[in-house]
């Protein structure tokens, strides 16, 4: 029983630490590729914030400063409460 409980608790150590892995590599995706599509926009600190708050629902960025928004369907049609486009 104690081998099966420590087994266990071994299986869960690993996959938790792997996820904390996969969740930092997502971050540091949006953080690298919202740095680059924000690199020319006037207000940068909100550019960046919503530009991170749509790669992290929609898991992609727009290739570019600006446009491409159809390599992205999901980053397109995000509107903000106004109807208009919530994603840079």
């Amino acid at each position: 029983m104690k081998l099966v409980f420590a087994t266990l608790l071994l299986v869960c150590l690993v996959l938790s630490a792997s996820f904390v892995e996969v969740t930092l590599a997502g971050s540091e995706f949006c953080d690298s590729k919202c740095a680059q599509r924000c690199s020319k926009a006037g207000m940068k600190d909100r550019c960046l914030r919503f530009c991170g708050i749509c790669c992290e629902k929609c898991k992609c960025v727009p290739s570019g400063t600006y446009g491409n928004k159809h390599e992205c369907p999901c980053y397109r049609d995000l509107k903000n409460s106004k109807g208009k486009p919530k994603c840079p």
